[in-house]
């Protein structure tokens, strides 16, 4: 990622009583979308609403700044009113909007606003979007006060609250030896924040090896890791390195580490404790000098209550813990990194002139209804996600004036996300009674499920474990543990190499079709697919 400064994380010489001031959230307007696509990220702190003091903006003023930066401008959008719209607050955590007649026309979400409307904590914790006169898209949202810090944006794009938490808390512990385990769901980011840390630390020069751990076969984790003696295992014709003593005098990142096997768990431990590691077929250990960051989407702790992750490893590896926050829960950067990903695109297409050319008058570049889409998605894929769609909106609007969204990904946006704000909160219907083919299962012990039952879950679901798990009423760490168990399943890792090719030319590639007939979960089956080089599917 990219952009601008962030909390400084030293406060040893700031009064007590102004870090508590600091601390207490403000309301601020960011620029989602703007006619000046740059302009993506700016904001407008009102911080006289907490004296009761009301706010009113217009197109030549205030002034929008992005933070970090000292000089700003105003909306200065002349199909924005001079007329002024007014913020006020109506409670500690309230914000009310009015619209004087004649005034901008001001839309919450796709719904038009006419007098005035008060916003709630929660409307607020989540975000507002205001679209101006069609063309100015603002989020409306509580954050905490920045504060200029000269350390650098550390390669993350936004300057909203939680990624503000992350810089700081990467500058805490980039140069100290500890471990560190980086959280956070799948697409978010993990692995940048690793890199951070290993550039900001004393190890900047030795190399960063990144590894996904879910990714090797189980019986070759412990050859990939700590290295292998020539001949110490079938088809073995070399010594093997190993990642541990590729990284010696840097970092190694290992990712999904909550789907490390058993033993290999016992080993990591060993390293972490004794600095040592032992190769596969070598009866003498090999010292090494490697910081070990690890990053999970899992939840650790639950499967240390199943029996599948050992409880010293986690204390040992969550030296200190860093949580990446999820897309959703930072709004307010969506503007600037869909800005940031659309520039690297137009960049890659050869098109530079690109978003810094476009007439400040004209029509806005990124419509307004699609950029209220991409704030109120949930993005379940994260940053991952937000990147991908971006470029397909890109290359599917080329030669267009404006972008434009596919009815494929008009779809997707559609798909999850928010009640439109604006509209009254209509009371929730009773729940209807579960279908009687589909019964909505209620949680309960692994140790219920039979063996049939789980293959049945299994494959009603299409072998998609989430559904089993939903389906079941167990949580996926007890429906993991219960597959590594059952005597009647196998595993993505106990296909051989001939049986997948076969299936993926059988099935021409179709990663659905293979995992319903080798009766694996699809996302085990697309590493597999991945470490053969079968291609994408």
């Amino acid at each position: 990622m990219q952009d601008k400064p962030f909390t400084d994380v030293s406060t040893a010489a700031t009064p007590r009583h102004v870090r508590e001031e600091s601390s207490r959230p403000v309301f601020v307007l960011t620029i989602v979308s703007h006619p000046t696509p740059p302009r993506a990220g700016e904001r407008l702190v009102l911080g006289t609403l907490a004296s009761g003091h009301a706010v009113a903006m217009s197109r030549v003023g205030p002034d929008f700044v992005l933070p970090g930066a000292t000089l700003g401008m105003p909306l200065a959008d002349t199909f924005i009113s001079r007329k002024p719209l007014l913020f006020d607050s109506t409670g500690p955590d309230r914000v009310r909007l009015r619209v004087e007649e004649g005034g901008t026309q001001v839309l919450v979400g796709d719904q038009p606003l006419v007098g005035a409307r008060e916003f709630g904590p929660q409307e607020l914790r989540e975000g507002v979007p205001l679209v101006l006169a069609g063309r100015v898209v603002l989020l409306l949202h509580q954050s905490l006060p920045f504060a200029p810090s000269a350390a650098g944006d550390l390669g993350m794009v936004g300057h909203g609250q939680s990624t503000r938490r992350v810089r700081e808390d990467v500058l805490r512990v980039a140069d100290l030896k500890v471990p560190v385990l980086i959280r956070g769901e799948t697409g978010s980011g993990k692995e940048l924040v690793a890199r951070a840390i290993h550039q900001r630390s004393t190890r900047r020069q030795g190399p960063f090896v990144s590894v996904n751990l879910g990714a090797i076969p189980k019986e070759l984790a412990a050859a990939e890791l700590f290295g292998a003696k020539k001949g110490a295992y079938t088809g073995s014709t070399q010594e093997r390195e190993g990642f541990f003593r590729a990284a010696h005098g840097g970092t190694l990142f290992l990712d999904e580490v909550g789907e490390a096997p058993a033993e290999i768990q016992g080993l990591l431990l060993r390293a972490l404790e004794t600095g040592e590691v032992y190769p596969v077929g070598g009866t003498a250990p090999v010292t090494v000098d490697t910081r070990l960051i690890t990053a999970t989407d899992a939840d650790l702790e639950a499967r240390i209550v199943q029996g599948t992750f050992k409880a010293p490893l986690l204390h040992r590896l969550a030296g200190y813990d860093i949580q990446v926050p999820p897309l959703r829960e930072r709004r307010e950067d969506i503007g600037v990194l869909f800005h940031h990903f659309a520039r690297e695109e137009l960049q890659s297409l050869g098109e530079t002139h690109g978003l810094e050319s476009l007439a400040a008058q004209g029509a806005p570049w990124l419509p307004a209804a699609l950029a209220v889409r991409l704030v109120r998605f949930s993005w379940p894929g994260n940053i991952r996600q937000l990147r991908n769609l971006t470029r397909q909106i890109i290359i599917g609007s080329r030669g267009q004036g404006a972008l434009q969204a596919t009815p494929r990904i008009e779809q997707e946006l559609a798909a999850s996300g928010p009640p439109p704000a604006g509209r009254a909160p209509e009371p929730a219907p009773a729940p209807a009674p579960p279908a009687a083919e589909e019964p909505e299962a209620t949680r309960r012990k692994p140790s219920e499920v039979s063996d049939a039952e789980l293959l049945e879950a299994l494959r009603t679901s299409a072998w998609d474990l989430k559904a089993a798990a939903q389906r079941l009423g167990i949580t996926r760490p007890s429906l993991y543990v219960l597959i590594d168990r059952s005597p009647s399943l196998r595993t993505a890792g106990d296909l051989s190499a001939e049986e997948i090719a076969r299936c993926f030319r059988e099935c021409k590639g179709d990663l659905d079709a293979m995992a319903r007939r080798l009766e694996v979960s699809k996302r085990g089956l697309q590493r597999r697919v991945r470490e053969l080089g079968l291609g994408p599917s």
